[in-house]
């Protein structure tokens, strides 16, 4: 019976982290923001926009995983209001991206590299929290997977199912941002301005798209699309 439930504990830990996976690969802002960073900063600071989405992500996991039905019911009844704040977060972000400076961020001292990952940890999870779609998301990862808590799961079993979300997730940005850095020797400071004004004006675009379709949600109280 030990052995059953362990082999049990290890096949959902394998499972979750596919899971991760499944739900970060989909290049949607946060991808776009983390090649960005990477080309600009480095692995690290494409890793830590990473992060901070495996945090979001892992929240989320833990609210499919018991399908807590308030905060189910609050995002459907609001969604149009969280589109529309996401939207204008994603959109903020973006616009900062944009108008970014590469050559002043290579005049910034060293010191300051453990403050800029924290606030790139920071943009990444505050775009992966404002983004219900991510909860969607998980719902349909754990239905697909058969993945369900159900009342009698213990602590340890659901930590142990988060950790593997987390790392999933975490293992997906760690891939990309390293891939991408392979290629960030080739590009100069004004094909890096470049690359911040394109990626930062798409970012915005798709939070302007969120945005547009929060305010139909509420003014036509139906979909944009």
């Amino acid at each position: 019976m030990l052995c059953f439930a362990r082999g049990n504990m290890l096949l959902n830990f394998l499972q979750a982290i596919l899971i991760g996976l499944a739900a970060s690969i989909p290049l949607g802002p946060l991808g776009i923001m983390c090649i960005q960073r990477t080309l600009d900063k480095g692995r690290w600071a494409g890793f830590a926009v990473g992060v901070g989405s495996s945090i979001g992500d892992t929240i989320y996991a833990s609210i499919a995983l018991f399908s807590v039905q308030f905060i189910s019911e609050f995002l459907d009844r609001n969604r149009s209001w969280v589109m529309l704040i996401g939207g204008l977060v994603i959109v903020f972000i973006g616009l900062q991206i944009a108008v970014k400076n590469p050559i002043k961020d290579l005049r910034q001292r060293k010191i300051d590299a453990v403050s800029m990952n924290a606030k790139d940890i920071f943009r990444g999870f505050l775009m992966t929290i404002s983004n219900p779609g991510a909860l969607v998301l998980m719902l349909g990862l754990f239905a697909f997977f058969g993945m369900d808590l159900g009342d009698s799961w213990r602590p340890s079993a659901v930590a142990i199912v988060l950790a593997g979300i987390f790392l999933g997730t975490a293992l997906w940005w760690f891939l990309l941002s390293s891939g991408i850095s392979l290629f960030r020797k080739r590009f100069r400071l004004r094909q890096m301005l470049i690359i911040n004004r394109v990626s930062g004006s798409v970012i915005a675009l798709l939070g302007l798209l969120s945005v547009a379709e929060g305010l139909a949600q509420l003014v036509f109280h139906q979909p944009l699309i």
